[in-house]
């Protein structure tokens, strides 16, 4: 009787012990990782954000994911990782590193070269998957977003889609509707500037934006969806490592910076410094007030200063 209550008990646990690793907010991969630098970085950047949510009530773990969101989501299933897109925050490399993480495809870093990787059937979008998978995935699946300072994302924005005639839809369509929206003259000639383009985005209602300049924590809700890794792309290089460390990515897979327009220079600080000078005192603030959960949630905050010395 004795040898049969063992093996009971024994059994409980073992199931006790199944479900708690199963169901734990941050992946057990992460546990090995638990004592190096950046995983302080991360803990820190995840407290941020948790303490935010929490002092604004944004924080609910009933909730049926929004469509839009999960739109925004991929899902690599053999390494168990979901990545968070966010426009101009060097998505196409990671959209390029998920393709490489499923070996199956037989895709090598050559092959993906010059491949738009947006057009790719083989990204798998989390949106495609019923809410209930959709959770048992948020679950298990290790977690990832990476951030990137708001106004100079906002920069890199105008530069990439109004003053290039390669993607029509934004140098025409949107341009145009731009025009009739906040310019006077009405010439619709002329490209516009980046005032009008800053006057178009305080003006439009965040919820709606174009993905390209919508607030990163609507895009992502990293209130409702508990993000494992917070990359940075200021920190790039160290951020991109850890993920893939923790997600067991092969060890000859890196993140590596390619640009679009590769005869130009990337958005940074001082180009980002450069056209923000342009605008009003009043408009910069507005502008700033779009992104005021950005600046918070994210910690850029404190990047400000150098930007605010005439305004």
């Amino acid at each position: 009787m004795r040898k049969v209550y063992r093996k009971l008990v024994f059994l409980f646990i073992f199931f006790i012990l199944c479900v708690f690793f199963f169901h734990i907010k941050w992946p057990i991969k992460l546990f090995s990782l638990a004592n190096s630098q950046n995983s302080v970085t991360h803990e820190h950047r995840r407290a941020i954000m948790k303490s935010f949510c929490e002092q604004n009530n944004l924080t609910n773990s009933f909730f049926v994911l929004n469509k839009k969101v999960a739109a925004q989501l991929y899902v690599e299933h053999s390494h168990k990782f979901i990545y968070c897109e966010v426009p101009k925050v060097g998505c196409s490399n990671w959209k390029r590193i998920i393709l490489l993480l499923n070996e199956s495809l037989g895709l090598t870093v050559n092959k993906l070269e010059k491949y738009d990787v947006h057009l790719s059937p083989f990204l798998i979008k989390f949106s495609s998957y019923p809410p209930s998978i959709q959770t048992q995935l948020l679950a298990s699946y290790t977690k990832v977003m990476v951030t990137r300072h708001p106004l100079e994302r906002v920069v890199s924005a105008y530069r990439d889609k109004f003053l290039h005639k390669n993607n029509p839809y934004y140098s025409t369509t949107i341009a145009n509707i731009i025009k009739r929206r906040v310019r006077k003259n009405k010439n619709f000639t002329e490209n516009i500037t980046f005032e009008e383009f800053a006057r178009y985005i305080v003006l439009q209602n965040p919820q709606y934006a174009d993905t390209h300049w919508k607030p990163m924590y609507l895009l992502c809700d990293p209130c409702k969806i508990h993000y494992d890794i917070i990359g940075k792309l200021e920190t790039i290089k160290q951020d991109a490592d850890f993920v893939l460390k923790a997600i067991g990515a092969p060890k000859n897979l890196s993140y590596t910076n390619k640009k679009f327009h590769s005869n130009e220079a990337r958005t940074n600080d001082q180009i980002g410094r450069h056209y923000l000078e342009t605008l009003p005192p009043s408009l910069f603030r507005q502008l700033m007030k779009v992104y005021s959960v950005d600046f918070t949630m994210f910690e850029y905050i404190n990047t400000l200063n150098p930007m605010l010395s005439n305004k």
